[in-house]
C-alpha cells in the first residue's frame, strides 16, 4: 500500500498600495531599506515565492531563497520562472536603489541564462543585482544567482524604463 503525504502551504500579505504610495515621497534606496527594517511590509511576491533576507546599497541588491518542493516543475527541479523571478527582483531592485523620490521604473526585458539545475539540495540561493548603467530614461542591470557552494546557477541582464511618478498631495 502506498502512503501519500499531504503537503500544503498558506501565506498572507499586506496591502501593496501602502508601499506604492511611498514612491513619490521616498527614494528607492530609502523605500527598500524601510522594507528590510520591517517599517514597511515586503511586497506580496516575496511571500508568494518565499524569498528570504534582502540587502540593499546604492546600485546593488541581494536577495536569498531556500529552494522548496513547492518551487518544483514536473522534472523535479526548481521552475525557471522562480529563478527568473529572483533574477528580475535583484536586477530591478538594484535599479530602484538609484532612483530619487518621484521616479518609478518597470522592467523592459529580462535575458536569462540557466546554467545549473536547482533542487532542495542546492541549499540557500543568493541572487545579487548590480546596476551597470543608469541614464535619465533607462537603466541596465545584471543579476547573478549562486548556490551554497558559490557556483553560478543563472545569470540575467535587465533593462528598465524610468519614468516620473506623481508625488501625493499633502
Amino acid at each position: 500500500m502506498t502512503q501519500t503525504q499531504d503537503r500544503s502551504r498558506t501565506f498572507s500579505w499586506s496591502d501593496p498600495g501602502i508601499n506604492a504610495a511611498q514612491l513619490g515621497r521616498r527614494s528607492g534606496l530609502d523605500l527598500l531599506r524601510a522594507m528590510i527594517a520591517g517599517e514597511l511590509a515586503a511586497p506580496p511576491i516575496m511571500h508568494l515565492v518565499d524569498m528570504a533576507r534582502m540587502e540593499a546599497e546604492e546600485g546593488w541588491v541581494a536577495v536569498e531563497l531556500v529552494p522548496q518542493e513547492f518551487h518544483y516543475n514536473p522534472l523535479g527541479t526548481v521552475h525557471g520562472g522562480v529563478i527568473s523571478t529572483l533574477l528580475d527582483t535583484a536586477a530591478a531592485c538594484a535599479v530602484h536603489t538609484t532612483l530619487p523620490a518621484g521616479v518609478g521604473y518597470t522592467s523592459l526585458d529580462l535575458n536569462v541564462k540557466f546554467l545549473r539545475p536547482v533542487t532542495v539540495d542546492s541549499g540557500t540561493l543568493r541572487c545579487e543585482g548590480t546596476v551597470l548603467q543608469r541614464g535619465r530614461r533607462t537603466a541596465l542591470a545584471e543579476a547573478r544567482l549562486t548556490d551554497t557552494k558559490g557556483r553560478l546557477i543563472a545569470h540575467a541582464t535587465s533593462s528598465c524604463l524610468l519614468f516620473p511618478v506623481d508625488s501625493p498631495t499633502p
